[in-house]
């Protein structure tokens, strides 16, 4: 049975902090099962969980800063309100250049681990391209993997895998049951270039979506950006993930 489907709402940011009612109310109409949000433009979390919950969109995850430190209580609260389980972060390239960064970094990551399953929920890791270049010889994900404690899952991003030179359907296939989100997003993989639907680029989404089988919880589509209209290409990767029974939607 194929995972469900979400959609991070980054992708969206434009049309939601000028109407974030009406843009949410558009995704569920298209069919969208779920939704993983970054932020609340425009609304509270309060809000946009109100609303959710009236048009039955899941929260499958959602994207936030550590939840650890000053700004500890805020996050878990703002997971509590929107129902969301599964608190994903990640850090920027500066944070992995080293051997040393990449064990500063993890370290922080399983702390943020061990905070989430303090109260119940999970933590991963989200992904861009710096994770998947080589430090030393090797992937640095590779390194992270010797550094980081079995709480810490990833959100793998197949599109930055494949741009920071590796296979994605091989990461997906390591990782397991340790990659229980996967963002799916297509186009050329390269850093400079716009962005495409699901399905019109290089990504090779079911050799991904084999890989992940059972272990995969929730596919997600993101577009930083698109070389076509954002809300359209949104359509068009519905269309073509849940069409070719890569994704479960709502119809």
């Amino acid at each position: 049975m194929a995972a469900p489907i979400s959609i991070q709402l980054y992708t969206l940011r434009d049309l939601l902090g000028n109407d974030y009612e009406g843009t949410i109310r558009k995704v569920a109409a298209i069919g969208y099962t779920g939704v993983e949000p970054a932020g609340f433009p425009g609304t509270t979390a309060a809000a946009a969980a109100k609303l959710f919950k009236e048009l039955g969109l899941q929260v499958s995850s959602a994207h936030t800063g550590l939840p650890v430190g000053e700004q500890r209580q805020e996050i878990l609260d703002t997971m509590h309100a929107i129902g969301a389980t599964h608190i994903v972060s990640g850090f920027g390239p500066d944070e992995f250049k080293t051997a040393d960064a990449v064990k500063r970094s993890c370290d922080r990551f399983n702390a943020a681990a061990a905070e989430a399953k303090a109260h119940g929920m999970k933590f991963s890791v989200h992904n861009h391209w710096w994770e998947f270049e080589a430090l030393q010889g090797r992937p640095v994900y590779q390194h992270m993997l010797e550094a980081l404690t079995p709480d810490v899952c990833f959100e793998i991003d197949v599109y930055w895998v494949r741009t920071g030179g590796c296979d994605p359907a091989a990461v997906v296939k390591e990782l397991g049951a340790r990659a229980p989100l996967l963002h799916i997003k297509d186009g050329a993989c390269a850093r400079d270039i716009p962005m495409t639907a699901v399905g019109e680029g290089i990504v090779d989404v079911p050799a991904v979506v084999r890989a992940g089988g059972a272990n995969t919880q929730w596919m997600i589509v993101e577009l930083d950006n698109c070389a076509t209209d954002m809300l359209q290409a949104v359509v068009k990767s519905y269309a073509y993930l849940t069409r070719n029974g890569l994704a479960g939607g709502r119809r």
